[in-house]
């Protein structure tokens, strides 16, 4: 209620395109057309009732266009962890690209569960264009059989038939393990993520092949969680391995391990080297400063949408695109202590 009893005031009533016509004196087709079909009416009449409908406030409904268009002018992003800061870069490079193609994008997390996002994605594909499919734990037939439906590109993960943008984590990591052979380390762990993580399998293998290569040890410890929980619940067993030096699987068990290090006196790097991965927000102010292996992870969002966008408009675009990865020395790697 206002004042004194009296109703308080409703809110001002959306404009719809009849508004724009009647002050433009087209017809409300026309005025439809020349907003989400732009080119279809002249330049001048185009001007005209776009200027009409910003002086009126006038908002696109989503819903309302896909009814002569066919499309919702809508993505889909589902991440396996929406808490996880790894995604804050891709998130906003994916909304740059979506911007600039008068795209929005509407974000769902399947919290690291196989059964919730094959549910989750089914569900937006109803409501959106296209579908971006981000570190998926899914399997590879689940996600074609998702593409078969709708356009998708899978992101951080590539899927044979899927478009798809993943980092090459070659680069940096043959930099982050000759850095620890040429200091002197020989027996290292991999800090392991989840299992489901085709990620994690290919920064797995890689580290393996690569130390082995050197003449280095490797042994893979698997963390209960990519989380710093997860590292902080690994330190038992990645002391009794026995190892100088630790590549993890992302930055947040690096950090957790981190922290129970000193929380226990083993010191970094004296006692234990650690490498992260994916170079988060926040990686550089721990204390030491954490190594990582770095990724655009803004780069990945843009390069997703702008393949996404094209494969609503019919082009393949090519199936996978692979961005280099690159090695961050800071404090957190020194020569073997013992």
């Amino acid at each position: 209620m206002g004042d004194k009893g009296r109703p308080a005031p409703k809110g001002k009533v959306p404009a719809t395109i009849y508004d724009i016509a009647r002050i433009t004196g087209v017809n409300p087709s026309t005025v439809s057309r020349a907003l989400n079909q732009p080119g279809r009416v002249s330049a001048s009449t185009e001007q005209r009732i776009r200027e009409a409908a910003a002086d009126l406030g006038y908002r696109t409904n989503p819903m309302a266009r896909a009814l002569p268009t066919g499309k919702t002018g809508t993505l889909g992003l589902l991440v396996s962890d929406l808490t996880n800061p790894v995604y804050f870069d891709l998130v906003r490079g994916a909304e740059r690209i979506a911007r600039e193609h008068d795209t929005m994008l509407i974000f769902a997390d399947s919290q690291e569960s196989a059964e919730l996002e094959r549910s989750t994605a089914e569900r937006l594909q109803i409501a959106v264009d296209g579908l971006l499919l981000v570190a998926s734990r899914l399997e590879d037939a689940q996600i074609q059989e998702l593409a078969a439906v709708k356009p998708l590109v899978a992101v951080n993960r590539p899927v044979p038939g899927v478009p798809s943008v993943a980092p090459d984590v070659q680069p940096g990591m043959v930099e982050a393990v000759d850095l620890l052979h040429g200091l002197g380390h020989r027996r290292i762990a991999y800090l392991a993520g989840p299992e489901a993580s085709w990620m994690n399998g290919m920064r797995w293998v890689t580290a393996h092949d690569l130390a082995v290569d050197r003449g280095m040890s490797i042994v893979e410890i698997q963390s209960s969680a990519p989380t710093r929980e997860g590292g902080t619940e690994a330190f038992a067993a990645v002391m009794a391995a026995d190892v100088t030096a630790v590549l993890a699987y992302n930055d947040l068990v690096a950090l957790g391990l981190l922290g129970a290090c000193l929380e226990h006196g083993v010191a970094v790097p004296r006692d234990l080297s650690l490498i992260g991965f994916d170079d988060i927000f926040g990686a550089d102010l721990s204390a030491p400063a954490l190594s990582t292996v770095r990724c655009s992870w803004g780069d990945m969002g843009e390069r997703a949408v702008a393949k996404l966008i094209g494969a609503i408009g019919g082009d393949a675009g090519g199936a996978e695109l692979n961005l280099p990865t690159e090695f961050v020395s800071r404090a957190s790697v020194a020569a073997p202590g013992r």
